[in-house]
């Protein structure tokens, strides 16, 4: 916990991966770098993922090229490529433990499934992009084992790991360079000038930069930030240990797998041989209820035969979304960054995203902005009713997917 007064050459607040990737490429720099966390490291998004690293972003590429034109879309996509390469290479150089694996299905539930995965594949080649394949109905037996998907893509570039271990790992990383880490130290506001100051309960830190990457949790610190994200709620299960053998039963290549339905359901296995299956949003803040439950069916209507399968654990959490599921990064002040709105897209372009704010704040901004030029609004409906709109629209999409 933080107490009394500190200072630093740059304050990052948030402990997820976007800033202790900050925090680790300002030090390896020779910047002296506190981290403010108001829980534990991991405790938001970064750590009760479904741990997929993925290509491209959740905006989808239509919509950056009409965001930023087709040569900075171009750009975003590259660098979203390297925020893969930047994971893995994270992982070796600092010994992370985090259980990687390569690997990625998206899968077709419905006939227009298979249409948009053609129509990606298109897109993906004119990109240069030649890791990701299409796959047959037929081919999907060496990956999943479900009668329930069309075909897939199937891209070996991207992977999955365990989000906490992956994220503690990077926490680790960033000390060993020289940043200081304070969990249990919630940031409450920070007064701006040439000299910041970061005020905690307990303590405050006088510095010349502030990075801010508190995502769905952000809340008053940033209140300007906050109305730009919307706190959704996604949730996990995980069965018991089903033993390798029926693990690759169901999961052959042992590769991590997302449908295509905008309510997604999404699953991979573990290191210990359990299953991992998420789905379901709540755009109301609450837990659904019946949680176990609901995504126990959710699970079996993918494999009926984990019938007999106890549920071992179950957990959720908040990731923060944009109105475009653009990624919004920028400055509220020339000393003040920010990085936010990953939308689903985060396990390993929050890593990236680290890097290119401590390059931002030694001065080299330029792959930092074209992320900054990405336009974004405030959610409508203000405070009260921004949820129930969101709620609304969802239930369009939700009765989508079930047609």
């Amino acid at each position: 916990m933080l107490q009394g007064d500190h200072r630093a050459d740059v304050v990052v607040v948030g402990g997820g991966i976007a800033g202790c990737s900050t925090a680790l490429h300002l030090a390896k720099r020779g910047y002296r770098v506190v981290l403010l966390e108001a829980h534990a490291v991991g405790y938001g998004a970064s750590g009760r993922s479904g741990g997929q690293t993925i290509f491209g972003l959740a905006a989808g590429q239509a919509t950056l090229e009409a965001q930023v034109g087709r040569d900075d879309a171009r750009r975003l996509f590259d660098m979203s490529i390297d925020a893969l390469d930047l994971t893995q290479s994270l992982i070796e150089e600092y010994a992370i433990d985090c259980d990687y694996r390569a690997n990625h299905l998206h899968l077709a539930v419905k006939p227009r499934h298979l249409t948009e995965l053609a129509s990606s594949v298109h897109e993906l080649q004119d990109y240069g992009y030649r890791s990701a394949r299409l796959v047959t109905r037929d081919e999907l037996a060496a990956h999943v084992r479900s009668d329930r998907y069309l075909g897939g893509l199937l891209d070996s570039r991207s992977g999955h790991l365990h989000p906490l271990k992956y994220t503690q790992g990077v926490a680790r990383a960033a000390e060993t360079v020289g940043a200081t880490l304070f969990e249990n130290s919630a940031v409450l506001r920070y007064q701006e000038g040439p000299e910041l100051t970061v005020h905690t309960a307990a303590g405050r830190v006088r510095c010349a930069h502030l990075v801010l990457c508190g995502n769905a949790y952000i809340g008053a610190v940033a209140p300007s930030l906050a109305r730009r994200i919307l706190g959704v709620g996604t949730y996990i299960i995980a069965t018991e240990p089903l033993g390798e053998e029926r693990a690759r039963s169901l999961l052959p290549s042992d590769a991590a797998v997302a449908d295509l339905n905008w309510i997604l359901d999404y699953f991979r296995c573990s290191a210990d041989h359990r299953l991992l299956f998420g789905g379901g949003v709540s755009y109301s803040a609450v837990q659904p209820p019946r949680l176990v439950e609901s995504m126990r069916r959710r699970m079996l209507r993918v494999f009926p035969a984990l019938s007999g399968v106890r549920v071992a654990y179950a957990w959720g959490g908040f990731l923060d979304i944009t109105l475009s599921r653009a990624p919004d990064f920028g400055r509220l002040a020339p000393n003040v960054f920010y990085l936010q709105g990953f939308s689903g897209h985060g396990m390993s372009l929050t890593g990236l995203a680290g890097r290119l704010v401590a390059d931002a704040v030694a001065g080299t901004a330029e792959r930092f902005d074209v992320f900054a030029r990405i336009p974004h609004r405030d959610f409508p409906g203000g405070r009260l009713f921004r949820r129930p709109s969101l709620m609304l629209a969802m239930l369009y999409f939700r009765l989508r997917d079930l047609l």
